[in-house]
């Protein structure tokens, strides 16, 4: 029994009220696999979280939207958390949100480098290919054939992830229908990935669309993300840029999810006009 014990003011002790214990019962969010994978040749999880509606609707079909660093102790729930409020405003649509855990982010989100600074500094960094290949042949096969997935698949990385997400659109452009980076670290390895944009974005990119948002840092040295901007502008490509320079590192993520959702995971009709969701893309 739980014994509550109430003292007046004056510290003198009037009495214990004896209350039964209070019932508990776990919180589930999703469901959590433990892939053996041939890619990265070791175990890795990966989350899946439902939208509530989906046991419901037996006969319905959900985008999906995969989130790199989709550990439970790294973005999932946060991302999760807004994909769901989006829905329930009609500012996004319901969506299956899947997680991917990353363990050494810079050997699983960056390609190989050259550098000698950065290969004394980060020894494992450059395999990014195995992970793109994990998501590919293992990741996206398993949340398809488990769950009712509809036609369109996003994918979301904030920072480094953002980094793998820009890599993945521009190096595999068909494996997700919309990418979404935001801050994604063009800085790395010297600018290496923006300065192969003009020359990777082509056809195979109609139809997917990008959406790209960067903060204050990187603003203050443009080059990266406009050489990435220019290729993309090139091809007349579908893309919503927010650059925001009241943002920092730390805080765009947090502040811009939202967007980056109505933008990956449009509603089947727009918001109400009264809930101020206007996503105003720079690029507009």
């Amino acid at each position: 029994m739980l014994m509550l014990c109430f003292r007046a003011l004056v510290l003198t002790l009037v009495g214990c009220v004896a209350l039964p214990a209070a019932a508990q019962s776990p919180i589930e969010i999703g469901k959590a696999y433990d892939i053996a994978s041939r890619a990265l040749g070791e175990h890795r999880t990966v989350n899946v979280v439902l939208p509530p509606s989906y046991a419901k609707t037996p006969e319905r079909r959900y985008p999906v939207l995969y989130l790199i660093d989709g550990g439970i102790d790294q973005d999932l729930l946060h991302v999760a958390g807004v994909v769901q409020l989006g829905a329930m405003w009609g500012r996004s649509a319901e969506a299956i949100v899947v997680g991917i855990e990353t363990k050494d982010r810079r050997k699983e989100l960056v390609g190989p480098t050259k550098d000698p600074d950065l290969l004394k500094r980060f020894p494992t960094a450059g395999s990014s290919s195995k992970f793109r290949e994990f998501l590919k042949t293992e990741v996206k096969p398993l949340v398809e054939r488990t769950y009712r997935t509809g036609e369109r698949s996003a994918v979301l990385g904030e920072s480094l992830a953002g980094l793998f997400v820009i890599e993945t659109y521009l190096t595999d452009p068909e494996l997700f229908d919309a990418y979404g980076a935001i801050d994604p670290s063009l800085w790395w390895d010297k600018e290496a990935l923006s300065r192969t944009a003009i020359g990777r974005v082509n056809a195979r990119h109609k139809g997917r669309s990008l959406f790209l948002a960067i903060a204050k840092e990187q603003l203050e040295e443009p080059s990266a993300s406009q050489r990435l901007i220019s290729a993309i502008r090139n091809q007349g490509l579908p893309n919503c840029e927010l650059r925001r320079s009241d943002l920092t590192h730390a805080t765009i993520y947090q502040q811009l999810t939202p967007q980056a959702a109505q933008y990956l995971l449009p509603p089947s009709k727009p918001p109400a006009l009264a809930f101020g969701f206007n996503l105003a893309c720079t690029n507009k």
